[in-house]
């Protein structure tokens, strides 16, 4: 699967001529579409895994606040994106997340898995808890969704563990309710 058709957009070349220009096909929006078709493939494909599966992280609690979609265009940047280009993966991975997340999800991740090395799998986990905790706080339904991504990745629970115990001042004891939520 392509990058941009993962991520839902096709280049302009190629789009089917019956397809109608879409009104947020800007020129910018092309350009950061050209830039991000100039990547090595094997480089798009693991970033549009990685976008993907963060995406999954945050819409956990079934909603992707700011402060998380902050934190998943800050994780792309440390992957080697500029800041435009993250944040157009970003978006079409949350929009990609919010209409087909629950059908996707397993093969999404199962393909980062089988494209990634140990150590790659590993910093998804650990940015896929960062952008739980974006908000101060990682709910029950995150941190089994966490828990999820990492057996689908194939992380031991050991390992799992550890990555986990980085951010057990943010996890949450009450069931399904964030530190400080009221209920």
């Amino acid at each position: 699967m392509s990058f941009l058709r993962f991520l839902g957009v096709q280049p302009a070349a190629s789009a089917p001529a019956e397809r109608p220009q879409l009104e947020s096909e800007t020129e910018a929006v092309r350009r950061i579409v050209a830039r991000l078709e100039t990547l090595p493939p094997d480089t798009a494909r693991s970033l549009a895994g990685m976008a993907y599966v963060l995406a999954r992280a945050a819409n956990a609690d079934m909603t992707i606040s700011d402060v998380e979609t902050a934190a998943m265009v800050q994780e792309l940047t440390g992957s080697g994106l500029d800041e435009a280009q993250a944040i157009l993966v970003v978006e079409m991975a949350k929009l990609q997340e919010l209409t087909i997340g629950g059908t996707s999800d397993y093969l999404v991740t199962r393909e980062f898995r089988e494209h990634s090395t140990v150590e790659q799998r590993m910093a998804l986990l650990r940015a896929c808890y960062h952008i739980a905790a974006a908000d101060d706080a990682i709910t029950s339904m995150e941190n089994s969704t966490l828990v999820e991504i990492a057996s689908e990745l194939d992380i031991s629970r050991e390992e799992a563990a550890q990555i986990r115990a980085e951010f057990a001042s943010k996890i949450s004891a009450r069931f399904g309710f964030s530190a400080g939520a009221g209920g």
